[in-house]
């Protein structure tokens, strides 16, 4: 865990920030990649990108408060605008990214399903930045273990706080007790789906809203899987978290995208750079 990685006078330099930054500038970096031989130049993408990171992360921020309110924010309200000590909630940024992708297709006169074709296959590795941000932080820990897998954080780490709280260790305690890194298997586990993603994408193109169908039926299924490794505090829904419950109703949600996508008839090929042409002969 190296929450602070150096400091400039007053000024530190947070992990968790320095990721996420870099998780945005990857996921750029993908979609200009994807988009070469289009219209959709890297300026283009540079003004989605923004629209696309300011509501991901105020939705994922509400999210989060939302959850934890009692626990964390009831007492402390001015701690909401501190994101740089962690606490987003992914399935609450996609929601609001999602409404702010719908606003910029149509001022842009874009497929909104297009659009979210190519911003959710490249989603993936910016969010497996953000996840190793949340390992070097020590939030989103797993739970208890004894595997060998499992790592232990230092004292006054989010987990050794929780565990703390519940009596499992002392004050006196230099380390949290062993937890699963669900923050790695999560960040590992986006990763291989980046790779497939993208390798659909382009494959995919006819069947705007094909690649976007397949990530809501992939990804719902790693976060339910994971959720019950995890050890921090989750909001419950019946007998399984918030993210379980938002993982099901995403996974129908992307089962009657991919079958409507299919049967719709195949969709028209992007339009192509446009390039100034040099002026004829004889012309001013």
């Amino acid at each position: 865990m190296h929450s602070i990685l150096f400091q400039i006078g007053p000024f530190p330099l947070k992990a968790y920030g320095l990721l996420m930054a870099l998780g945005f500038a990857g996921a750029w970096f993908a979609a200009v990649r994807l988009s070469r031989g289009t219209h959709r130049t890297a300026d283009y993408l540079s003004n989605l990108m923004v629209w696309m990171m300011f509501a991901g992360v105020l939705g994922a921020r509400a999210a989060y408060v939302a959850e934890h309110w009692t626990r964390e924010f009831a007492s402390h309200p001015a701690a909401i605008v501190r994101i740089d000590q962690g606490g987003l909630m992914f399935y609450g940024g996609v929601i609001s990214a999602a409404l702010a992708l719908f606003v910029f297709a149509r001022r842009h006169r874009e497929s909104f399903f297009g659009l979210g074709d190519l911003l959710l296959s490249v989603l993936p590795i910016g969010h497996a930045f953000g996840r190793i941000g949340c390992f070097l932080h020590g939030c989103c820990h797993g739970r208890f273990s004894d595997s060998p897998l499992a790592v232990t954080f230092p004292a006054h780490s989010p987990a050794w706080y929780q565990q703390f709280d519940d009596h499992l260790i002392t004050a006196e305690a230099s380390r949290s007790l062993p937890v699963l890194p669900t923050q790695l298997f999560e960040a590992g586990a986006n990763l291989l789906l980046f790779v497939l993603l993208v390798f659909l994408y382009r494959r995919l193109q006819h069947r705007r809203g094909a690649v976007a169908a397949i990530y809501l039926l992939l990804y719902p299924v790693i976060r339910f899987l994971i959720e019950p490794l995890r050890g921090d505090l989750r909001m419950q829904v019946g007998a399984g978290s918030i993210g379980q419950f938002i993982s099901i109703l995403l996974f129908a949600a992307g089962a009657a995208l991919l079958a409507w996508r299919l049967c719709a008839p195949p969709a028209p090929e992007l339009r192509p750079t446009q390039t100034p042409q040099p002026p004829k002969a004889g012309t001013k």
